[in-house]
């Protein structure tokens, strides 16, 4: 199969589409905006629907309404746009509709800047919106893996019933690789039991998050902790790279765990014994993983473009057995893997041995 050079944003869009998205409502911000123009163009190409609502807020309730319908529908924001968002995302865990949803992170608190950043962590996978939902987070590192995880989350989406997030960032938003587009076989998933299709010869459904009956939402809730629980049985991807003899371990997802590996590699070639454990999914975490690794590891190195947020499940999941230290850019700047090589000399007090 031929590859194709593309944008992060036009490859997460174009997965989409051939992953049979029919509908998607979205509002400009930067550095996501490709992904609504692209699909102002293609989606009515295909027979779906492009909406430029009035606002983040309204977008996303559009996604609910298509969802409830039994259509793959998505939307995409940066960080301010997916703040606004928060409110129907929780609607749509609580209701236990599919949707996908691509946040290209960029700096903050407040407006910040349109620079790539990692500092929407915690609202991604500690739940952004109010109650005790979850949502499946995939972090892909490349052009590539943006391609492939958005079409495996409309399937992940559908199998689950469940909001689904990519979070990416301004840097993989932006940059332009070779994709090859492979589409894997989808799956027919029956939504005849629940979507919003008319009532004509069938009882009514009613969808809904305001459950008032004594009991009623503790038994729902139960039962999406349930749901969460097989998550962390059957769904954590990671990804592991020269780690079996290695004394130091960086951890870390996106964009960072790409520049980390170069300057890894360059470390190992000098003789430091470092390898990367690279979190896929961000929720569910890869706890046990980083736990097995931590009977072997000395120190684990969190390298994230915020100021310390994965740090603190890696810390849970290494639960005192060996050090764990943090390099963390919060400023929305670009980082180099030479800005990394030099973090990791510092904390490490690594120094190459000199050629006489």
């Amino acid at each position: 199969m031929n590859k194709v050079l593309m944008k992060g944003t036009e490859a997460a869009a174009e997965a989409a589409i051939k992953a049979g998205l029919k509908f998607y409502a979205g509002y400009p911000i930067t550095p996501q905006n490709e992904i609504p123009e692209y699909f102002s163009k293609r989606l009515p190409e295909v027979g779906g629907v492009f909406i430029q609502a009035e606002s983040e807020i309204a977008a996303i309730n559009m996604v609910y309404g298509a969802s409830a319908c039994g259509f793959r529908a998505m939307t995409s924001s940066s960080s301010p746009g997916i703040s606004l968002k928060q409110e129907a995302i929780s609607y749509l865990a609580a209701a236990e509709l599919p949707a996908v949803i691509i946040n290209m992170m960029r700096g903050g608190p407040g407006l910040g800047n349109i620079s790539g950043s990692q500092a929407d962590y915690f609202q991604a996978v500690k739940g952004g919106g109010h109650g005790d939902y979850r949502m499946l987070v995939y972090a892909p590192f490349s052009v590539q893996e943006l391609w492939d995880y958005t079409i495996f989350a409309f399937e992940k989406a559908d199998e689950w019933r469940t909001p689904v997030m990519i979070l990416g960032d301004g840097v993989i938003a932006q940059m332009m690789e070779p994709v090859i587009q492979k589409v894997p076989e989808l799956r027919k998933i029956d939504k005849s039991q629940w979507a919003l299709t008319g009532a004509k010869g069938r009882p009514s459904r009613f969808i809904r998050t305001l459950l008032m009956e004594e009991g009623e939402l503790e038994k729902h809730n139960y039962k999406l902790q349930e749901k969460y629980k097989k998550w962390n049985e059957q769904e954590i991807q990671y990804k592991t790279y020269f780690i079996d003899d290695s004394d130091i371990a960086v951890v870390a997802f996106g964009s960072a765990a790409r520049i980390s590996l170069s300057a890894i590699r360059k470390l190992r070639q000098e003789g430091l014994k470092i390898g990367l454990i690279r979190p896929i999914t961000l929720f569910p975490f890869p706890e046990e993983a980083i736990r097995q690794l931590a009977q072997d590891i000395e120190t684990f190195i969190v390298v994230e473009f915020n100021a310390g947020q994965m740090i603190e499940d890696v810390r849970l999941a290494v639960n005192g057995v060996a050090e764990v230290k943090l390099y963390g850019r919060p400023g929305g700047s670009i980082v180099t893997a030479e800005d990394v090589y030099d973090a990791i000399i510092k904390i490490t007090k690594f120094a190459k041995a000199q050629v006489i």
